[in-house]
């Protein structure tokens, strides 16, 4: 029986780092309130001239084809987690393709915000399990900061998100790596975290982007605390749901990382679970909330770190906008 492992795990960040204190001299905050609210103390904003969300994946993957003795060349397909591709159309896997100089591979673009890496790495699971694929490269990569609202106005979100990037490279296996990935979706909540343009269902002159006199539809809208109350929730859920589907405890999980959307919601869950410090990694302290780069940047550092060995078992979980959500458990090979 086919199985897929990760076989390396790589990550990049901008050079730009945004302090709380920064963030004081333009908004009406301080680093107080930020970190009270989200744990955050800085984060990372790409340099427009240079950065893309592309060519940071490209960074990232590099690091991840390294660290799995893996030649760009030998991957089969890209499976690219983003809610910020480089152009409305089409979709960054292909930006990326090229960054890397491969031809005709597929790339298949994942749009699950917060919950898209795992989305994308139990894509390229399954595919491995059939046997259609044997090396696939899964990425997770979002540029926020250009989208976001530096005012007072915005600085409920303003204060919270980052850009990064992050990578690994899966590949077949005779032995168990992924042990089980599991998905979840409730469309009624969609409109509570999301950015409404450019939104494809709308009057003609509100799609055209010279006659938008309104612009408030391009911000990011978050009902923080609706989002907050249905997080701690679906973490729990889909955690016991990965766990129990293996026949495993908690206390079986060596390392547990959760998506980087606020401190504080990471906390509860290390709590509910009565894990102690060192089998939860957090680092949104450094980055905000990355969305779909957070999980697989932790990861990486994670690695880098020495917190994930050779034969421990790592959950990884994720809830976001859509309200989306999702688990992975994951044997280390």
């Amino acid at each position: 029986m086919l199985h897929s492992r990760i076989a390396g795990i790589g990550h990049h960040v901008p050079e730009r780092i945004i302090t709380n204190d920064y963030l004081s001299t333009i908004i009406d905050t301080n680093d107080d309130w930020i970190t009270e609210r989200t744990g955050i103390k800085e984060r990372r904003f790409i340099d427009p001239e240079k950065d893309t969300v592309a060519n940071m994946a490209a960074k990232a993957s590099r690091m991840a084809l390294d660290r799995a003795g893996v030649k760009a060349e030998e991957i089969e397909f890209i499976v690219f987690a983003t809610i910020t591709s480089d152009y409305y159309f089409p979709g960054s896997g292909v930006l990326l393709q090229r960054e890397l100089g491969l031809e005709s591979i597929p790339a298949m673009d994942i749009k699950n915000a917060c919950s898209g890496f795992i989305y994308a790495l139990s894509t390229a699971d399954q595919f491995i399990r059939t046997g259609m694929y044997k090396k696939v490269l899964v990425i997770g990569a979002e540029i926020q900061s250009t989208a976001l609202d530096l005012t007072t106005r915005g600085r409920g979100t303003a204060v919270i998100f980052g850009d990064g990037a992050g990578a690994a490279v899966l590949e077949a296996s005779d032995q168990p790596g992924v042990l089980s990935t599991h998905l979840h979706s409730d469309g009624r909540f969609a409109e509570e975290l999301y950015v409404k343009d450019p939104g494809s269902s709308r009057p003609h002159e509100e799609r055209q982007a010279e006659q938008i006199l309104d612009t408030s539809g391009f911000k990011v809208y978050m009902n923080g605390n609706l989002v907050f109350k249905h997080a701690v929730v679906r973490f729990m859920e889909v955690i016991n749901e990965a766990l129990d589907a293996n026949g495993a405890t908690k206390e079986e999980i060596d390392l547990l990382i959760p998506h980087q959307a606020n401190l504080r919601i990471s906390n509860y869950i290390q709590a509910k679970l009565g894990l102690p410090d060192e089998k939860v990694y957090n680092n949104i302290m450094r980055y905000g909330n990355t969305t779909a780069g957070s999980i697989p940047i932790a990861m990486s550092e994670a690695w880098e770190e020495g917190k994930i060995k050779e034969n421990q078992v790592i959950c990884l979980a994720a809830f976001g906008s859509g309200f989306t959500w999702a688990s992975a458990l994951i044997r280390w090979k």
